[in-house]
């Protein structure tokens, strides 16, 4: 007997050619589903052709926000006639009254992937409207422990609520030594020891805290580090406060440690690869912003997976993406001093265990985030 294959409509904002954790989950999560299941996604222009193999995406207008919605809910109307899906999925919290309302309409199971700004954001619209749409989906899939919680204490029944971390893809090019000592001449970093911040510049990131409160105390006792910011500013993320890059080096400038940090922008992913090759440490110093939680940290795991240990605050879902003595070091949110204090042991001690920190990223590879959702998704 041949077995049907499952009919999964997905509807959201995040994908590529938007840069960033969100978009490159949604990815993954259709490109894993697609391996066992027919999958049509309804996303913002320019998705199409980056879309995984076997995934038809159907495009709307990215902005102004209200045209994307309404765009999308047109799409996903005419879509669920022709395409009678079983299983219609939200890639966050902004589409789920879109899947909640037209769901109904063709009896499909509805479902969300849900971050942490998915339950926490404040604006009484989005409170009103979108949070009970989330409410009342058949399964609400969350990024962590944290981003969990968050759901119950919004009212959503804990039975309904499943936990189901990012995934991460494992380097597949190891670069040998005359190639990341090419790559340090290029980008003038000579021997020096490099500490490697990887994300967008938002306040939530907490770069410009760090460069203030941490970094002098490391330069006092190190003097040869340097800290290297890898990331933009977000520039299409919805209610993301900024920290500007000029706003950052005059920080460092005033600190008197302007030759010790880089801001490098985007970088490819080749960049990204031999940036964690030449790095001792990866820093993750977010903040513990109400309203404003990190739902995961995959950034983290990322760096485990190229044998890099995280130094981060213990807040938000990042206690789930960093294993303490295992993965890097977890220290209490907002404590300066220690964290600086954990930068310099990682540094100034022998090499660290690249084993134990791939061994932890291997728990999150893509396809088993892939058969974790799709067991949670159907009840397998």
């Amino acid at each position: 007997m041949i077995e049907t294959r499952r009919r999964i409509l997905i509807v959201t904002r995040n994908l590529p050619p938007l840069v960033g954790g969100m978009e490159r989950l949604n990815w993954y999560m259709a490109k894993e589903l697609a391996s066992k299941s027919d999958v049509c996604v309804i996303g913002p222009c320019g998705a199409a052709a980056q879309a995984p193999p076997g995934v038809r995406v159907i495009e709307v207008p990215l902005k102004p926000l209200w045209c994307f919605l309404l765009g999308a809910t047109l799409a996903t109307f005419r879509e669920i006639w022709r395409f009678r899906p079983q299983l219609m999925l939200a890639g966050s919290g902004l589409t789920a009254p879109i899947i909640f309302l037209l769901g109904r309409m063709v009896h499909a199971s509805t479902a969300v992937y849900i971050h942490g700004l998915d339950i926490s954001v404040q604006h009484i619209v989005y409170r009103s409207l979108w949070l009970p749409a989330i409410r009342r989906m058949h399964k609400i899939i969350t990024n962590s422990s944290a981003t969990a919680e968050l759901a119950r204490r919004a009212g959503i029944e804990v039975s309904r609520i499943s936990i189901v971390h990012p995934g991460v893809q494992l380097p597949e090019s190891d670069y040998d030594r005359a190639t990341t000592e090419a790559f340090r001449r290029e980008k003038g970093f000579g021997d020096r020891t490099i500490l490697l911040s990887v994300g967008r510049l938002s306040e939530r990131k907490g770069i410009a805290e760090f460069v203030a409160r941490a970094l002098p105390s490391i330069i006092q006792q190190r003097s040869d580090v340097l800290l290297l910011v890898a990331g933009d500013t977000p520039r299409n993320a919805l209610n993301a406060r900024v920290q500007a890059p000029q706003d950052i080096l005059a920080l460092a400038e005033q600190k008197g440690l302007s030759e010790h940090i880089r801001l490098l922008g985007a970088v490819s992913d080749r960049e990204l690869q031999l940036l964690f090759k030449i790095s001792r440490v990866h820093v993750f110093p977010i903040r513990d912003i109400p309203g404003d939680p990190e739902g995961f940290g995959m950034v983290a795991v990322e760096a485990a997976a190229h044998g890099v240990p995280t130094i981060a605050f213990a807040t938000g879902g990042v206690v789930d993406a960093v294993s303490e003595g295992v993965s890097g070091r977890l220290i209490q949110s907002g404590d300066y001093v220690g964290i600086a204090r954990a930068v310099l042991e990682v540094i100034s001690g022998r090499k660290q265990d690249t084993f134990a920190c791939l061994e932890f990223a291997r728990q999150f590879v893509w396809p088993r985030f892939g058969e974790r959702l799709t067991n949670e998704l159907f009840g397998l």
